[in-house]
């Protein structure tokens, strides 16, 4: 074997090796995005659920199909700060008055998940098991205004002073590549109940 042999077989050596350094990064870009994608698409379909939900039963606070049994909706929200709220409402719409309590909880319950930032919203009708959603949500907050449009300071004394709601909804895939987490966002300004304005 002559010294050409050995340069010859040392390049292939060479050449093979980063041929496959290229596919191997190829193969884990392209496996980065397949995980991306159908993250995206469970995470927007998430935050639309999440939405609707949320959307549906506040625009009902202070509803009731017997609007006997509600007669002042200024009374509909029973207690209200950034992360919890409370309200009376017609689940049903059977005529019977119910409530809904919605909080965050805190994000020690979900340590079993990859994402560390993800909590449980949770959804409680009147006293039942609440209801819980693990979307991946990690921040729930509402800011809370009054009849002028102005933002109510906390702790809020007077409930019957809300006249609208502004909730905010962030949304991270509950697992993801290589620890980069795909957030969305989903912010309702003056969520405005019709019986919060019949007033």
């Amino acid at each position: 074997m002559g010294f050409s042999t050995l340069l010859d077989i040392l390049g292939s050596i060479i050449m093979g090796g980063i041929i496959m350094s290229i596919v191997f990064r190829l193969s884990d870009a392209a496996t980065e995005k397949t995980y991306n994608n159908s993250g995206e698409l469970a995470l927007q379909q998430n935050l639309a659920t999440v939405a609707q939900i949320i959307e549906r039963d506040f625009r009902r606070i202070g509803y009731c199909q017997d609007w006997n049994k509600i007669p002042d909706p200024s009374k509909a929200i029973l207690y209200a700060d950034t992360t919890r709220i409370k309200f009376l409402t017609d689940v049903e719409p059977d005529g019977n008055v119910d409530s809904i309590d919605y909080y965050i909880g805190p994000a020690s319950e979900l340590s079993m998940t990859e994402n560390p930032r993800d909590r449980i919203l949770y959804r409680k009708v009147n006293n039942e098991v609440p209801a819980q959603s693990n979307l991946g949500i990690t921040d729930f907050y509402m800011i809370y205004h009054d009849a002028l449009g102005d933002s109510i300071p906390l702790p809020i004394s007077n409930y019957g002073l809300i006249s609208s709601v502004e909730i905010n909804v962030t949304i991270e895939n509950v697992s993801a590549y290589d620890q980069k987490y795909s957030t969305a966002y989903w912010r309702q300004i003056r969520m405005v109940a019709r019986n919060l304005k019949n007033r």
